[in-house]
């Protein structure tokens, strides 16, 4: 089981205390986000702080100055680096309904700083009625995202539009061009040559999306639909042989270990692929997209966190 040291906890709880002070809220949830959620931290890696929290004057929401939805901050301390990103319990309720990756991720994360609200029954509730689709274009989207910013060679236009680069020939450039490739000169001021960053954590994070992607879809196929593990080392041990043949989990398998290490800024060039690294953009729809959670159900979970707010600091919700 994922864990981080008792002087990160209260660390994290006295900014926390601090941020409701600050912006007149109460924090009903907060959790480990990022490497330290999913078991891929480093001795370099920052404590990343979900949180969600709600006005501890509900009167806001109905003013016509709308009171903030996010709250970002960081915390450079002597002893622990924290980075906070804190959504409203509107906004969070919105992103579970729309099957956002990272709000899911909040409430599976199995490091709890904050549990005014008991998170476990929302959690199973939207992990029985997420839409897959939904999910796989967000996993697919951080693996092709994060391969062609830090992994794949590639020719930046003057209109900001990115060419992959197959091949630097003595002619200049080998690029895709539709369904084929064409040459771009190695003088064409259109073009810039970006400088890539294709590290052990960025390759991580690639392989890591692009497998949960696909993992998705493969038992999608076969009417099941079963979400990836939060933890990776857990997923790639206990859901992955199931779908993925045994040197793609091992090369996972490395990426994370070094990872672990702190190796994470190691340059290790390409470690996953570019057919890889790029699921299949369209996937049946008939098979793999449902409504997605309630908004119904969902507001009775909101309710509950506006009890709990209230609860805690002993004013009635009305």
């Amino acid at each position: 089981m994922t864990s981080v040291p008792a002087t990160v906890i209260d660390a994290a709880d006295e900014e926390l205390s601090a941020l409701e002070s600050d912006h007149d809220v109460d924090v009903v949830l907060a959790a480990a986000r990022g490497s330290h959620a999913w078991g891929a931290a480093g001795p370099e890696s920052d404590y990343d702080v979900g949180f969600v929290f709600v006005q501890s004057d509900l009167r806001r929401y109905a003013h016509v100055r709308q009171p903030p939805t996010t709250i970002t901050s960081e915390a450079d301390r002597t002893d622990v680096d924290l980075e906070f990103q804190g959504w409203d319990v509107r906004t969070f309720a919105r992103l579970l309904a729309d099957s956002n990756d990272g709000a899911i991720d909040l409430l599976r994360s199995p490091i709890r700083y904050r549990s005014a609200y008991e998170p476990d029954e929302l959690a199973a509730y939207v992990e029985r009625t997420v839409d897959p689709m939904d999910l796989y274009h967000a996993w697919r989207g951080i693996a092709t995202n994060n391969y062609r910013k830090y992994v794949s060679h590639h020719l930046v236009r003057n209109d900001d539009e990115t060419v992959p680069i197959l091949e630097t020939t003595d002619d200049g450039y080998v690029v895709e061009a539709g369904d084929g490739t064409t040459t771009v000169p190695a003088d064409d001021e259109r073009y810039a040559e970006t400088q890539t960053r294709p590290t052990v954590k960025r390759n991580l994070t690639i392989t890591r999306a692009a497998m949960y992607a696909r993992y998705l879809w493969a038992t999608g196929e076969r009417s099941e639909h079963e979400l990836p593990e939060l933890e990776f080392d857990r997923f790639l041990s206990e859901q992955a042989p199931t779908v993925f043949d045994a040197e793609r989990i091992d090369r996972a398998h490395t990426l994370l270990e070094r990872k672990r290490r702190g190796e994470g800024a190691e340059t290790v060039g390409d470690a996953v692929g570019r057919a890889f690294a790029h699921p299949p953009v369209e996937i049946d729809p008939e098979i793999h997209a449902r409504d997605g959670p309630n908004p119904a159900r969902l507001d009775a979970f909101v309710d509950g966190m506006i009890a709990t707010a209230r609860a805690d600091d002993g004013r009635s919700i009305l």
